[in-house]
């Protein structure tokens, strides 16, 4: 398969590391990053450079036309997410997306719509959206044990994204706005966190939150909060900040059995976890040990990070199944945030489903607009 790269900034690097590391971890052979574009065509050219590219440029289009894209890697700002792939889907190339995948839900259906019609026209094309903390070998193993009883059911989560962003950091054109960023915080970081809530506790029923633009010179927040009860019954509590000095990602379940915490910065690996048992409960230590002790022949030591989502997203992908994320997935943890602004910015509860195309949160994370005025 050969790989397309679409936008040649910091994270796209990660990309490429993981695809050419793909056939050493168990992925598929024949996967080649061929081509870089970017609209800057002399950063596409440095990038190309570094990292031994062979073919540059800045138009994507031209080869989705000329069939040289297989699989097209969007690392470019978000509002470019959704024609990127939506071009790519057309052509029956896969697409491989950084998160959010899209500014909102209307965006969201919008690329289901998309890859609906390319598998109708027999398309080979598939999307898949980066999430890569889910396959860390710690939350798998986490699942697995509340999936089997050991652990009995979950009570309490934490849920924290607590992170540091100068002024400078938002001083990019696109940041800091909810047209081209699609959110503040708890779009463009806390996402990360609370999507792997979601993929240990499954569907929420309803959220209350907060928001708000304390330190920063944005249009979106800078601090978000919320409280989310469970359909299991689960009450989490989630912290988006990007401006808390001691950063952090932190996540904490409090079950039956016992306590797991997980804390991290950008990824983490089996050495980032802490499991205290209830008092008489060895068994769930020893259960825990014992699959720590299997994860070390996993993808990366079963460290999160773009290899381990990469390695089984490509095999699929070579053997034209769907990916193990898929775009109800995206949708899923984009209607949380969603339900995160929406109760932010009007004072209300919000419960599972009820933003659909003509809420004003479907179509746009700020909805009927931010309690502060825009600067930008």
């Amino acid at each position: 398969m050969k790989v397309t790269i679409l936008g040649a900034g910091a994270i796209a690097g990660a990309h490429v590391d993981a695809v050419r590391a793909l056939a050493a971890h168990g992925g598929p052979d024949g996967v080649e990053v061929a081509h870089v574009v970017d609209v800057d065509a002399g950063r596409a050219a440095a990038f190309a450079a570094e990292h031994d590219v062979p073919h540059h440029g800045t138009d994507l289009q031209a080869l989705l036309d000329a069939g040289e894209v297989d699989v097209v890697h969007v690392c470019t700002p978000p509002s470019v997410h959704l024609g990127a792939a939506v071009a790519a889907l057309r052509s029956g190339a896969h697409v491989v997306v950084e998160k959010p995948a899209v500014l909102s839900l209307a965006e969201a259906d919008a690329l289901a719509a998309a890859e609906r019609q390319a598998i109708d026209a027999g398309l080979p094309g598939r999307f898949t959206q980066i999430v890569q903390h889910r396959f860390g070998a710690g939350i798998q193993r986490l699942r697995r044990l509340l999936d089997d009883g050991t652990l009995g059911p979950a009570y309490v989560a934490q849920c924290d994204t607590l992170w540091f962003r100068t002024p400078d950091y938002f001083a990019v054109p696109w940041r800091g706005r909810f047209d081209t960023e699609g959110g503040g915080t708890t779009m463009g970081h806390g996402i990360h966190q609370f999507d792997l809530l979601l993929a240990v506790l499954g569907p929420w029923t309803e959220v209350r939150a907060m928001a708000g633009r304390l330190a920063r010179h944005t249009d979106t927040e800078d601090v978000s909060t919320a409280l989310v009860r469970f359909a299991s019954g689960t009450m989490a509590t989630i912290t988006n900040s990007a401006i808390s000095p001691r950063q952090t990602s932190r996540l904490r379940f409090d079950t039956e059995a016992a306590t797991v915490e997980l804390e991290h910065l950008y990824g983490y690996d089996d050495t980032s976890w802490t499991v205290t048992p209830v008092a008489g409960r060895d068994d769930v230590a020893e259960a825990w040990a014992a699959d720590v002790a299997a994860s070390a022949t996993s993808v990366d030591g079963g460290a999160s990070g773009h290899l381990a989502q990469l390695v089984p997203t490509y095999r699929a992908l070579a053997a034209g199944q769907t990916p193990p994320v898929t775009v109800a997935d995206t949708r899923a943890t984009l209607e949380l945030a969603a339900a995160i602004y929406k109760s932010a910015f009007t004072d209300a509860t919000v419960r599972a489903g009820e933003i659909v195309e003509g809420d004003p949160f479907h179509a746009s994370m700020a909805g009927t607009g931010t309690p502060w005025p825009p600067v930008s």
